[in-house]
């Protein structure tokens, strides 16, 4: 295979370090339908295995050599590693950018890790399961298909996709990878700006801590060429927070906050010293950058901003859920940008980190989407709660995300009206994520049947033009329109005066490509595409209540044609045709 597909880019782009060894590549590979491998030993009997895949593509999607949309609930992955001699007195992470749904792993035999969740990632500490020489690396995952309990996102229930629903996803999706990490080191940061302040508040927590011991961590910030501040702090415990002045920007268009149409971004470096020796160096960024709501108007960067956004599935013709490659992954923000769209809704996904860099670095606001269940259960919320704090925590530091999105039009809460438990569940989720993060809106139920919320968030597929534009021309006819025949706020919860945004809208079809699909209002040609498409905008543009939308959607995926571009990512209309129409 050629190497490019092999996803072969640094897999955390917001905690660097130089050296690390993709496992990316061939496997060996396995079924177990019958759940029999761990009975026999399969974790260290060295069985070679009968198939080959090439991670991090799973077994259903054309690019891991196997393309097989069967059942095969419990698969095996098998591979031999050698320990580069320049990590030798290291301790060694073995990292997994994403698993779904259940991963078990073994280095030698030994058990290094188990994960819940199949959007998250997870490392295991493997130094002490290791030997010279050929060193073998065994996974199980168990992805339970047709548990609607589950956190699967669009992910099919079936065995061919229909409707919204598209092809399953078993396994590793998302690059494994070797680290080599001093005995103290640097497990994670957490970067939260303060514009009003013109200040960085760095948390830096320390693995292999040890009480006594002489550890002290430099932050340095630059901007290009630079220098902007340096600090160091006195490490005393597991964890540090430190304040940093930044001065050196201001607000009159010459400065250096973060916004899509100026995406300026500081470097940060941590470098750790034990006994005034660097022992750690991480190199990240960060932008400074405010999302905010004030007397119901969104502001970034305290000022008034429209969020044109563009709903985004993640989905790749030959890749599912996996990006051939980082320039796909590029490609479809320059896409999104080139189109007119200030951000995207990465829908029912918890997105490839590789995606929010290229976000970062090049302009676009992005929602924070969790992958729903779609059955309420107290299992479900256990599971759900789990994953959704571990992607809070992943994506915190990205200057792109400026909303969370925990659920979706009551996908696992589809009695939310009338049923108490469900609409605690709702504010459960919605209370925990800002209390893990206080600087982002939260969307309680995005679509409809909204409990507290920060914003009031609205799907309507409606296509009239006439009909889009009295239902948005005043807040109580918006409220009360219920498009879906939905409640927009779930009895009980007042309207509080929120913004108000149309976060689904539009979903037209239009056949630009050799299959055949759906969408919510279709078009005939071109012609009658761009008309359609200037029919659903200019009620969203014109609107006094609207601060925001959210179009439905970037690219056809499987049996759905209603994307501004075909599956493989072609426009459908010519772009600045399309730019303009989304402009206004």
């Amino acid at each position: 295979m050629n190497q490019q597909l092999l996803r072969s880019e640094y897999p955390r782009p917001q905690f660097r370090r130089k050296q690390w060894t993709s496992l990316n590549g061939t496997w060996e590979f396995e079924y177990d339908d019958e759940d029999t491998g761990e009975r026999e030993g399969w974790e260290a009997s060295g069985k070679s295995f009968s198939k080959r895949i090439e991670v991090p593509f799973c077994y259903q999607s054309e690019l891991s050599g196997i393309a097989d949309t069967a059942f095969h609930d419990i698969v095996w992955y098998r591979r031999a590693f050698a320990i580069p001699a320049e990590y030798e007195g290291k301790r060694l992470l073995l990292h997994f950018g994403a698993v779904d749904y259940e991963a078990r792993v073994w280095v030698n035999g030994k058990l290094v890790a188990t994960h819940e969740g199949g959007h998250t990632p997870f490392h295991a500490d493997i130094t002490d399961s290791l030997h010279e020489g050929e060193n073998i690396i065994v996974v199980k995952a168990i992805d339970h298909s047709k548990d609607v309990t589950l956190p699967r996102g669009k992910q099919y229930w079936e065995e061919k996709s229909a409707g919204i629903f598209y092809t399953r996803t078993t396994g590793i999706w998302q690059s494994v990878w070797l680290e080599p990490v001093a005995p103290i080191y640097v497990s994670r940061i957490r970067l939260t700006p303060d514009i009003d302040r013109n200040e960085l508040r760095l948390q830096a927590f320390i693995s292999g801590f040890k009480e006594g011991a002489d550890i002290s961590l430099r932050a340095s910030i630059g901007f290009g060429d630079e220098a902007v501040a340096q600090d160091e702090i006195k490490i005393t415990r597991g964890s540090v927070t430190r304040t940093i002045g930044i001065h050196d920007f201001n607000d009159h268009g010459l400065g250096r906050w973060w916004t899509p149409e100026n995406p300026n971004l500081y470097e940060l470096k941590l470098t750790l010293l034990v006994d005034g020796k660097a022992v750690d160096v991480v190199d990240s960024y960060f932008g400074m950058r405010k999302i905010s709501i004030e007397d119901g108007v969104v502001l970034l960067n305290n000022r008034p901003y429209t969020m044109k956004l563009v709903l985004d599935q993640g989905y790749f013709p030959a890749g599912l859920l996996t990006a051939t490659s980082d320039d796909e992954l590029r490609r479809d923000v320059e896409l999104t940008k080139a189109m007119g769209f200030n951000g995207a809704r990465k829908h029912q996904k918890i997105e490839d980190p590789r995606y929010l860099y290229w976000a970062d670095r090049l302009g676009l606001l992005v929602w924070g989407e969790m992958a729903n269940a779609y059955h309420f259960s107290e299992e479900y919320v256990g599971r759900v709660t789990r994953e959704w704090l571990q992607a809070v925590e992943r994506d915190y530091n990205h200057p792109c995300l400026v909303a969370w999105v925990p659920m979706n039009e009551s996908w696992g809460v589809t009695n939310i009206v009338v049923d108490i438990q469900q609409q605690q569940h709702a504010l459960a989720m919605y209370h925990m994520t800002k209390s893990l993060d206080p600087t982002r809106p939260v969307i309680s139920n995005d679509g409809w049947e909204l409990v507290k919320t920060d914003l009031v968030t609205i799907h309507d597929y409606e296509w009239r033009k006439d009909v889009l534009a009295d239902r948005y021309s005043e807040r109580e006819k918006a409220l009360k329109a219920r498009p879906g025949n939905r409640w927009i706020l779930v009895p009980g919860f007042d309207d509080e005066g929120q913004p108000i945004l149309l976060t689904e809208f539009g979903g037209i079809s239009f056949k630009k490509s050799g299959w055949d699909g759906w969408g919510y209002s279709g078009a005939q040609n071109e012609d009658d595409y761009i008309q359609r498409l200037k029919d659903v905008f200019e009620p969203a543009h014109r609107s006094p209540i609207l601060q925001g939308f959210c179009y439905t959607q970037l690219t056809d995926v499987e049996q759905e044609i209603n994307g501004l571009l075909t599956y493989d990512r072609q426009p459908k209309a010519p772009l600045e045709t399309i730019r303009q129409i989304v402009e206004g």
